[in-house]
Parts: C-alpha cells; structure tokens; sequence
C-alpha cells in the first residue's frame, strides 16, 4: 500500500519534470539559430523576443496537456508516451549538433547526445504508432490476439531501437560529421538502409492495420467508448488537415504560407494532444457532438459565403462593370444578411446526423409548441408535458 501512495506522490513530481525539461530544451531552439545559423532563421519585427514568446506558444500548450495527463494518470502509459515524442520532436538536437562538431570541433559537452538524438526519428514514428494502439485505457488489445500484439509490440520496439542506432555507431567509431542543417552525413548505407526501410515499412503497416480495424471497433461501441473514439478521431482529422496545409505550403515563404507554417498547422497538434486528453481523463466527454456539429456547421457556412461573395464580386465587377468599392461592399451586406439564416439551416443539417440529441430535443419542443396552441385548458397542457 505504501509502494502506491509512493508511486501517485512521484508521478506527478515526475511528469512536471519531464515537461518542464522539454519545454526547456524546445525554447533553446531560438538562441541555437541564432548562433548557428543552422536554418533559414528569420527574426520577425520583434525581434528575438517575439521568437521566445512564439516558440513557447507553439510548444507549451501540447507539452502541458501531455503533462497533466502524465501527471492525472500515471498508471496510463498514453500521457508518457506523448511527452516521450515531444522530447524527440523538441530537443534542439540539430542546432546544438553545428554548433559544436561544425563550429567547436566536438569541444562541447554532450554533443554526443545531440547525434544520437538527432538519429532517433525511427523511435519518434514507433511511438505514434504505439500510441494509437493503446488508445484510450493504455492497454493492448485482448483476447486471442493480445499473444500477438505483445510479440509485435517486442518487434517494433528492437527495430526501432536499432534502426536509431546509427548515430551510437557514428559516435563510437568516431566518425562524425554534421551537414549544415545539422543532420549526421557519415555513411547512412548498408545495414541502415534496410533497417529504416523495414521501420517505415512496419509502421505504415501497422497505421494502415489501424485504420482498418476502426469501422468495426466503432460501430461495436456504445457509450462511454463511442465518445472515447469520437474524440481521437476527430483529433486525428484535425491533424491530418494540419500536416497536409503545412505539407502544401512547405518551401513557400508568402504570408499564406507563414500563416498556416506558424499559425493553423501548430493548433492541428495541439487539437490531437488535447482531443487523446479529454478522452483519457473523460472531461466534458459528452460535448463532443456538440464540438462537431458546431464546428462543421461554420465550416459549411464559411465556405458557402466565402464562395458566394467571391461569385458577387466578380459578377458585379466583370458582368455589370460596378466600381470595385461599390462591388465589395454590395457583397459583404448580402454576405452578413444570410449569415444567420444560413447558419440555422445548415445547423439543422447537421445535428440531425452528428447532434441527434440535441435535434430529437428540438423536434420535441416544436411538436409541444404546436400541442400548446391548440389546448383549450391547463389540464390538457399538463398532460401533454408529462407525456413528451
């Protein structure tokens, strides 16, 4: 019994540490640039401050839902494993990597470290893979496939490790040598080749496994798991849009691309982190229809009014040869003025197939409403609000 009030006491403590310190390590990534030069870094208007307070919002928000969930339910390896994947992800490896093989000759402490971390991206994609596996309760799957999955899981685990070794094999031969981006360029081929191949191989294997098992799985939940489930997969579809706008722009250095680079494809993160959160720790679990049908109801009348006022635009410019001023504001009134309808319309929409609750509830009230106008006396009005 001791053993367990000793473990809740040290989890806690643990975890506060373990975010603080890649939270830590994340911020260094401002200096490192800028003493490196190792990427295309590029002060904003404010200066180096205004890159500590952008780097600390990018990276403090998923750190401390990890930390909490860490922190809330230590016997829960979900919570550990997403602190583990920003500590890779994090970590100046790179910076600190020129700084001191390609500007200090190797004089620095540690820097060891930097190459062997820096080396460490099988492991970064082993424990995504293994994180949506012990989804929500941090348990493998049971039954007569648990044998196999812990085999499975023994495997993924010695390939990764393995194939992240090839920095352990540059730094005990001694054969270092850091590119300018700080990636390791000692010879990557052979024996390394295969195991990458074969880690980027199983892992796709297993994602793609995962995916195929979740029609199933959903449609056989009720309850409390359901909402689990719609939880994660509406972080995960948060996340893929993220990486795929950040995919798109990647190499553009236009405004938009910033935008989405800094701004839209961070928050894609954060939402998957603090979507695995509330269904770990079942906070407010039961909003998530609420959160999809409000979301996807914007979406829909953003898009609709987006393209409608793009189409009055350019009718009224290119057709009827409106002055540009006049065209825009003609726009937008009728933009504002079907807003609201609009909204409540597509909202309808929706609820009925992602907030069936809250349209049986609508439909009940109208219907009494209805009943309520043609009741002749308070005795009828009783007895039907009691049957609804």
């Amino acid at each position: 019994m001791s053993a367990v009030f000793s473990s809740r006491r040290v989890a806690p403590v643990a975890a506060v540490a373990l975010g603080a310190l890649t939270l830590g390590l994340g911020l260094t990534t401002v200096p490192l640039d800028i003493l490196t030069n190792a990427v295309a870094h590029q002060v904003g208007p404010g200066g180096p401050a205004a890159d500590w307070v952008s780097t600390a919002a990018l990276m403090a928000p998923p750190v401390a839902v990890a930390t909490l969930l860490a922190a809330r339910r230590p016997g829960n390896p979900i919570g550990w494993i997403l602190l583990a994947i920003f500590l890779v992800a994090f970590a100046p490896v790179g910076g600190y990597a020129v700084l001191d093989y390609r500007m200090h000759r190797g004089t620095l402490p540690l820097g060891w470290v930097a190459v062997v971390l820096g080396s460490a991206w099988p492991v970064f994609l082993l424990l995504i893979a293994i994180l949506v596996w012990l989804f929500p309760d941090g348990r493998l799957p049971g039954g007569r496939w648990r044998r196999v999955a812990v085999v499975l899981l023994g495997a993924g685990v010695l390939l990764g490790l393995a194939a992240s070794a090839s920095g352990v094999a540059a730094v005990a031969g001694h054969d270092i040598r850091i590119d300018a981006g700080g990636s390791l360029t000692t010879d990557q081929a052979g024996v390394w080749n295969v195991l990458h191949s074969a880690l980027v191989l199983g892992v796709g294997a297993s994602w793609l496994a995962w995916l195929v098992l979740q029609v199933p799985r959903y449609r056989h939940a009720t309850g409390e798991r359901r909402q689990q489930l719609k939880w994660l997969y509406s972080g995960a579809a948060v996340f893929v849009v993220a990486v795929f706008c950040a995919a798109l722009v990647s190499g553009s250095t236009s405004g938009l691309a910033r935008l989405f680079s800094n701004l839209i494809s961070p928050r894609g993160y954060v939402a998957f982190v603090g979507c695995i959160a509330v269904a770990v720790l079942r906070y407010r679990l039961y909003e998530i229809d609420r959160i999809i049908s409000r979301t996807l109801a914007y979406a829909i009348v953003t898009g609709l009014l987006v393209g409608l006022y793009a189409g009055l635009v350019l009718l009224a410019t290119q057709v009827f040869r409106f002055h540009s001023t006049v065209a825009v504001a003609a726009a937008t009134l009728v933009a504002a003025a079907l807003f609201s309808p609009l909204r409540r319309r597509v909202q309808q929409v929706v609820d009925r197939r992602f907030n069936r609750a809250r349209y049986n509830a609508d439909r009940t009230v109208a219907a009494f409403a209805v009943r309520l106008k043609d009741a002749a006396d308070l005795d009828s009005v009783r007895t039907t609000w009691l049957r609804s």
